[in-house]
């Protein structure tokens, strides 16, 4: 076995790139006692925090992990690290894996945990794991992919409730980092390490984003500001002075940290010295528990995904009468957040900003959008300074109000590419006009003012009689129906059409609606061509632990219902 490459750490690294490990440290020094994460009765300073991540690194360290291929010698799909898979539940553990991983140059990614067995099993093999994180409660879903997985030989296993024993040649969590109590020999980590994002899959197969640390900080982790797109800090030392003056402000994070958005929020608010704030319930939304939570914790910032997540917490609101006076800004991204929802959280909380931001695994932050109480819309953003529009055959950069719809891109700080797809590595990533971009597959229009409006992602997009219909348009028109909660629309075939379009609705609890009303009021905001051919109702729409569309299940529901009509 090759052995990890191994630096000196006793010089201070360069201030010319950053790695996210050294970061977390400088904040960590900075505001030693501050607390880092709030979880239920668990409370987690900074200090704490770090001193496990480091006990972390230095056990798989102790095992052999780390980096043995240097990123100069390699392709931009290539990876020459070991990986660790976190397949876990919301928690300092997450976190600390994150880092402990990070500090032994091990690549973290992550794992969905509504996967079945055959999903899991493809994800680990395409990552081609050496290490595996987990909570206790999925032991059995480890314990079926391994036999087919030798070179997973690292366990880690997070005790539970579950009460799921370890399994063979698994070591606890806590008794990994608990026999180690030395981190002297870790190997300096590189800016050219990397934190691999798998995609959610809900389109295709999940793929893995390889980011070097350098860039996913300044592109998605606190190193520039998402708003203005400046750098927050020429060097180590700045960062950690920010922190110190930077009020302790209480962020709590709702999506799991098995999605990138999550994860990015959390190291984000980790660079600023804020307190990151978790729901005591992990396995599902409990807008109860929720909301009593931002009262007791006088959160200041709430982030969700879209609708999905928003309508419920405001359902617990008005039922719970609790105190949610504290929040500053709710932050919405990975799904649309309507307009009626926005008027509705603002009427709640006075003063109340709400943030929408368009994110992808591919690109990190790339837009923005503020709705206060004196203007409140969606499907319009403030580009930032590496954000462009690039034309239908990537011939070119738009510029402002060129009509034709293009592709949202962004340059500088990108992603390397998709492990071990040089094919999609390069049309995901290619070079207009000598200058590197990330083209993820969002359509979008750059406005005369430089605004950018999205349209939506391209794999959902609905060619229907020659006409492209962007599912997210339809979806936000019958979501402002007050009888709607949620909503997915998809494409079909069809003689007549080739595809066409079909919703896929969820009402609210007592609501009773005929599709004929909900497509006169889709008709008030969109042409009648865009209108669904058919509305399947449905006792609940399927999203992944985050609140992102399904759009396989929702195609599935769809065509049911068509052989159903057809019987």
């Amino acid at each position: 076995m090759s052995h990890p490459v191994t630096e000196s750490a006793s010089s201070p690294p360069p201030v010319s790139e950053f790695t996210l490990v050294e970061a977390a440290a400088t904040t960590a020094a900075a505001v030693p006692d501050r607390e880092l994460i709030v979880q239920g009765d668990r409370r987690v300073t900074y200090a704490r925090i770090m001193e496990r991540s480091r006990q972390l690194a230095s056990y798989l360290h102790a095992r052999g992990l780390g980096a043995h291929v240097e990123r100069s010698r390699l392709a931009g799909h290539e990876v020459g690290q070991d990986l660790l898979g976190i397949y876990a539940y919301n928690g300092n553990e997450y976190l600390e894996g994150i880092l402990g991983a990070l500090g032994a140059r091990v690549a973290p990614f992550n794992i969905n945990y509504r996967y079945v067995e055959n999903e899991l099993r493809y994800l680990l093999a395409d990552a081609d794991a050496t290490a595996l994180i987990y909570h206790s409660a999925f032991a059995s879903q480890v314990a079926q992919v391994l036999p087919e997985l030798p070179h997973l030989r690292v366990l880690i296993q997070i005790a539970d409730d579950s009460g799921n024993e370890l399994l063979p040649g698994a070591v606890d969590y806590e008794e990994a980092i608990a026999s180690v109590t030395e981190s002297a020999g870790l190997p300096r980590p590189s800016a050219d390490d990397l934190m691999v994002l798998y995609t959610g899959g809900t389109t295709g197969m999940p793929k893995g984003v390889l980011w070097r640390q350098h860039d996913v900080f300044m592109a998605a982790c606190g190193g520039r500001n998402a708003i203005t797109g400046q750098d927050v800090a020429p060097s180590y030392e700045s960062l950690g002075a920010r922190s110190a003056s930077y009020p302790g402000v209480k962020i709590m994070i709702l999506p799991p940290l098995i999605h990138g958005a999550a994860q990015w929020a959390t190291l984000s608010a980790l660079t600023l010295g804020q307190t990151v704030v978790f729901s005591g319930v992990v396995d599902h939304l409990d807008a109860e528990d929720v909301v009593r939570t931002v009262e007791r914790e006088r959160v200041a910032v709430l982030v969700v995904v879209g609708d999905a997540m928003a309508r419920p917490l405001l359902d617990a609101i008005d039922s719970t009468g609790a105190d949610v006076s504290s929040l500053v800004t709710l932050a919405s991204g990975g799904a649309t957040m309507s307009p009626q929802v926005k008027q509705h959280w603002i009427a709640a909380v006075p003063g109340l900003i709400v943030l929408d931001a368009v994110a992808s695994s591919e690109t990190g932050v790339v837009l923005n959008h503020m709705s206060t109480a004196q203007a409140v819309s969606t499907g319009t953003f403030t580009a930032g300074p590496a954000t462009a529009v690039v034309a239908a055959d990537l011939g070119g950069v738009l510029s402002p109000g060129h009509d034709e719809i293009g592709w949202l891109a962004v340059r500088s700080n990108t992603p390397l590419g998709y492990k071990g797809d040089p094919t999609k590595t390069a049309a995901t990533f290619p070079v207009i006009d000598g200058t590197r971009y990330a083209v993820p597959g969002d359509r979008a229009r750059l406005l005369a003012d430089g605004t950018i409006e999205l349209l939506g992602r391209d794999a959902i997009t609905i060619n229907s009689g020659g006409e492209k219909i962007f599912a997210e348009e339809v979806e936000l028109a019958l979501s402002s129906h007050p009888a709607v909660s949620d909503v997915l629309v998809v494409g079909r075939p069809s003689e007549r059409w080739g595809h066409e379009v079909v919703a896929i609705v969820e009402l609210l609890d007592q609501a009773t609606i005929g599709s004929e009303e909900l497509l006169a009021h889709a008709a008030e905001t969109i042409a009648r061509y865009k209108l669904p051919k058919a509305v399947v109702i449905c006792p609940e729409i399927a999203r992944s632990p985050a609140g992102k569309a399904d759009y396989r299940w929702a195609r599935e529901q769809a065509v049911a219902a068509d052989r159903r009509e057809m019987r």
